[in-house]
């Protein structure tokens, strides 16, 4: 029987009350309370992302993370994701591994490259060396979780001689690794050489273009005689109690994120045009319950994937609406989505 999973993701944005941005401490509080509440409603999995920017709260997930082990009862604790090229293997994995105890097992670890860079000169990072630095801490992250003892002889990393890492993980588990994908091929073949299960950042675009990542992943798993697993997808979304209203919230706030980015990275404004072409045909899931499990459901086949993480919050968006969101998700569009599935 097919086992899907549906996830919620934050990039920590932080919320707007009264056409003004909360603060950075009430942002990271809100952030528990909607932990709490995608727990309480079934979904699966929270992911938290890591930015070092003005916009969002999060700077350290797996704090956030650890607060959340301590206030939910089975919703899975992920970082999304966690920027391993500026940070260190060794800590990563010792961060995990104790949020994996706090939380009776319930701690998942998403390493990226990342798509905002601040963290590089923030950390001391030359981010001339953007690729191997995670080609390195990759491989050297990959020994410490499958090996007792590590011996390693660095050349961007540090040089390790039989070292053990503490704490140990309970009941000898091992602590479950995604990679974030934004749509390279090298980056597909990195994580099956290693045997990680991949999730593909899908944020714009018709996502059935995908599909030949996830045939390529199975294949290139199946040449280094790892386990093909199975792989996620993550993209924006808003869910109201009707199409309208939640057009209106993503227009608002996504488009104030998107073109953000647009003035920093050098492209235009997004169109009224452009965004709801997205919400027919792309990668925002906008909507009613139904519509977005609908277009859920149907991505999901189309792609072949058997995660969903549904990214909230996008943009700052009000505390109101990103609660109704979550509550919708958990309550109608999950429930919908697994029956729409099992019908082909």
């Amino acid at each position: 029987m097919t086992t899907y999973e549906f996830g919620l993701d934050t990039f920590g944005d932080i919320p707007y009350r009264n056409q003004q941005r909360v603060s950075d401490a009430e942002a990271l509080r809100l952030t528990i309370e909607e932990g709490r509440l995608a727990d309480q409603v079934g979904v699966d999995i929270l992911a938290i992302g890591e930015h070092h920017r003005k916009e969002y709260a999060i700077s350290s997930p797996e704090i956030v993370l650890g607060a959340l082990a301590t206030v939910t009862e089975t919703i899975k604790l992920s970082t999304g994701v966690t920027v391993l090229s500026s940070d260190d293997p060794v800590r990563v994995y010792e961060r995990f591994a104790t949020l994996d105890a706090l939380s009776n097992g319930r701690a998942q670890v998403m390493l990226g490259r990342g798509s905002f860079t601040e963290s590089f000169p923030l950390f001391g990072y030359d981010l001339q060396q953007y690729n191997e630095l995670f080609e390195e801490k990759l491989a050297l992250y990959h020994e410490l979780t499958t090996k007792e003892s590590v011996t390693w002889e660095g050349k961007l990393t540090q040089s390790l001689n039989k070292a053990q890492v503490y704490p140990k993980m309970e009941n000898n588990r091992t602590l479950t690794t995604y990679i974030g994908v934004g749509g390279t091929p090298e980056s597909i073949v990195r994580a099956a050489r290693y045997g990680f299960p991949v999730m593909l950042a899908i944020i714009g675009g018709e996502p059935k273009r995908f599909a030949p990542y996830v045939e390529l992943y199975q294949k290139a798993a199946a040449q280094f005689q790892q386990p093909a697993l199975p792989i996620g997808m993550h993209s924006h979304g808003v869910i109201a109690k009707t199409n309208e209203e939640a057009q209106e919230i993503a227009w608002t706030y996504i488009k104030q994120m998107m073109d953000q980015l647009g003035r920093e990275r050098g492209w235009g404004a997004m169109s009224r045009e452009q965004f709801m072409a997205e919400v027919e045909y792309g990668s925002y899931y906008v909507g009613d319950p139904e519509t977005v499990a609908q277009k859920i459901a149907r991505t999901m086949k189309e792609v072949g994937v058997k995660r969903f993480d549904l990214v909230y919050g996008a943009g700052g968006q009000t505390i109101e609406a990103r609660m109704q969101t979550i509550e919708l998700y958990g309550k109608e569009v999950i429930p919908r989505v697994k029956e729409l599935l099992k019908e082909g």
